[in-house]
């Protein structure tokens, strides 16, 4: 079993920052990659950014340039660090991640119980 743990979100005012943070723990061979999603109030989750285990990432247009995705590969845990948040940025935001929890076990893919972003004008 995989779990996924959440925490950093919080209300922040316009311009603001905040870090968020995602550890995966459990029975744990590999991870490919890790990602975070967000979702706000009558919209579909979108990917915010993604990031491999060597390090590449990619991001949404949205975000580019004002967040910043990062992994730990020792620790299984990945961070968002989001700089000029704005209030579109409002949202609930996931943690997801493609693990091998064994060498012969398939690739799965797992989810974070979200946390809250809120963005003030």
């Amino acid at each position: 079993q995989v779990q996924l743990v959440e925490s950093g979100g919080g209300l922040v005012q316009s311009g603001g920052s905040l870090r968020l943070s995602c550890a995966a723990s459990g029975i744990i061979d590999r991870i490919d990659t890790m990602s975070w999603y967000r979702q706000a109030p009558g919209k579909q989750r979108e990917l915010v950014a993604s990031i491999t285990k060597d390090g590449t990432a990619l991001y949404t247009g949205s975000v580019k340039g004002r967040f910043t995705i990062s992994l730990d590969n020792a620790k299984n845990t990945e961070y968002l660090q989001m700089n000029g948040l704005k209030p579109e940025d409002t949202a609930t935001y996931y943690c997801q991640a493609d693990v091998q929890p064994t060498s012969i076990s398939a690739v799965g893919r797992y989810w974070g119980q979200g946390t809250q972003v809120t963005v003030s004008s």
